[in-house]
């Protein structure tokens, strides 16, 4: 008989029997649902946007600081470093007392921070203003996927996951067009980038603010009045079921750090050097290089309804998340040849597309993957931070060679966060080929071409391996599981009583997601 992870790739028949067609839920779901969802997007699409303000800016930094560019990205560097300290920080926040206030919270640090990023006037303070940065952007992700995505009914989260995880490509386009639009129109040039950026934040801050508490808490907080229960003592219980969670399912951390690791390098290995790629061993022009890079992006950068994100996130929901991200992989290490081996501005971009589209759509089924194998109580802290730490194995895109980066624990950390870009630099450097220019002359050039093809051949093998191996908790009813200020939250409890906890017979959870309480007699792996 095969292994059970193999035999449990295509979720059971019955784990859909009571499952409604994708329309009729979306046409059943409230404003506030809605509300939810979007807003989530929102943060996450606004900490993309304030996030690309420096790396778009870079050449006006430079005249502005007098400094190089290895120096300026030094700012870069230190925003991603910090971002694991902030998915600690805000995600315990967000599970021990909440999804409003925290996010709501963490978008207007952001907004400051970026605003504050505007006004500074030398470069130690810029430096100093962006490691903040970093500490608030790190929070962003798990906040807005557990927001986003906990108050939808089931059938419909693995749409909203693909459509979720877009949203930092959106973030990245609207930048972009600002850039490209208002910057060179104003006196005040980049900074007001930065402004405009802030003034978004703000925004979506203000709408998650007019928007209610999540109904999981909502729920939680009421039953926890009813008890009697104290913020003292419930900070205690939180304690106590953080530290059993970790106890239980420290094994399952380092796997979701694994997993996320081999996606960042999937996705930083295919995107960062592509131009330097096209320019170096293609002999494309600046030009004709960023175009390229264009075509490329649209697989993952087009309009979430139809980007290779939303499409595998809506596939997920039928044949599962493991087997989705299993078919996009393949796809990768199908379109490789594609991706290096022509010398045609047409082949090559055509390449780009279908890499992208491959990897972004392996992406689009993380934000559920991980939100349903977490532990259901932690599901801000947990899938916040293994994102996070397993984007430090692969970034940043830049070795700067700035004085405060080289001593002590930012050098280890920095030789291992430029794994990916070093790792395809190094290689092309030794290994070289050669080619015919535009007059046909023979010249030598390094060879990104068959560096990059080995890299993404290997790192697509060890994320189809790891997710192959790895667990899936298809359709789980996180929002059924209690608070992390609960007792039992850490051994993954439901709530006792569900439909009673507020005196009602439906309790405050939305009406989609109490259709199939009658069919659960045990409960669900976590």
């Amino acid at each position: 008989m095969a292994p059970y992870f193999l035999r449990n790739l295509v979720p059971k028949r019955e784990a859909r029997a009571h499952d409604r067609p994708l329309l009729q839920v979306l046409a059943s779901l409230t404003w506030i649902q809605w509300g939810h969802f979007w807003s989530g997007w929102l943060a996450w699409t606004c900490d993309a946007i304030d996030f690309f303000s420096v790396s778009l800016s870079v050449t006006r930094l430079q005249d502005q600081f007098g400094r190089s560019t290895h120096d300026i990205t030094t700012a870069i560097t230190l925003t991603l470093l910090f971002r694991s300290a902030g998915a600690v920080i805000f995600g315990i926040i967000s599970d021990r007392y909440g999804r409003k206030w925290p996010l709501v919270l963490n978008l207007l640090m952001i907004a400051v921070l970026e605003l504050g990023s505007g006004f500074v006037e030398t470069f130690h303070a810029f430096l100093g203003v962006r490691s903040l940065f970093g500490i608030a952007m790190g929070g962003i992700w798990g906040l807005a996927a557990a927001t986003a995505l906990e108050n939808l009914p089931v059938e419909v989260r693995g749409l909203a996951s693909g459509v979720l995880q877009q949203g930092y490509a959106v973030g990245y386009l609207l930048a972009a067009v600002i850039n490209l639009t208002l910057v060179p129109e104003t006196s005040t040039t980049w900074r007001s980038l930065f402004w405009t950026a802030s003034g978004i934040s703000a925004f979506a801050a203000v709408i998650r603010m007019l928007l209610p508490e999540s109904d999981v808490f909502i729920r939680a907080k009421a039953a926890e009045r009813a008890r009697g229960g104290s913020t003292k003592k419930k900070t205690q219980i939180f304690i106590h079921e953080t530290w059993e969670m970790l106890k239980r399912h420290w094994l399952l951390c380092i796997y979701a750090i694994l997993l996320m690791t081999g996606f960042n390098f999937l996705s930083h290995g295919s995107q960062d050097l592509y131009p330097t790629y096209l320019t170096n061993a293609k002999l494309f022009s600046d030009h004709n290089a960023t175009v390229a890079t264009i075509i490329g992006n649209c697989g993952m950068r087009t309009d979430p309804p139809c980007s290779g994100g939303a499409i595998a996130g809506w596939l997920s929901q039928y044949i599962g998340r493991r087997l989705t991200i299993i078919i996009f992989v393949l796809l990768i290490g199908a379109f490789i040849p594609l991706w290096i081996l022509p010398t045609s501005f047409g082949a090559l971009a055509a390449g780009a597309f279908c890499i992208q589209f491959g990897v972004q759509g392996a992406w689009g089924v993380i934000p559920i993957q991980l939100a349903e194998i977490s532990p259901p109580a932690f599901r801000a802290t947990f899938p916040g931070v293994a994102y996070q730490l397993g984007n430090v194995s692969s970034l940043p895109w830049y070795l700067p060679s700035h004085p405060a980066l080289s001593i002590g624990p930012f050098r280890v950390i920095q030789m291992v966060s430029s794994a990916s870009a070093q790792i395809e630099a190094t290689g092309a450097a030794n290994l070289h080929t050669t080619i015919k220019d535009h007059n046909g002359q023979i010249k030598t050039v390094s060879d990104y071409a068959t560096v990059q093809g080995i890299l993404i051949g290997v790192v697509a093998a060890f994320v189809l391996v790891i997710t192959i191996i790895g667990p899936e908790n298809y359709g789980s009813h996180f929002e059924k599981s209690k608070a992390a200020f609960e007792e039992g939250a850490g051994r993954g409890d439901l709530v006792e009583d569900e439909n009673q906890t507020d005196g009602s017979p439906t309790g405050s959870r939305p009406a989609s997601l109490q259709v199939v309480d009658e069919k659960r007699a045990t409960p669900e792996p976590v």
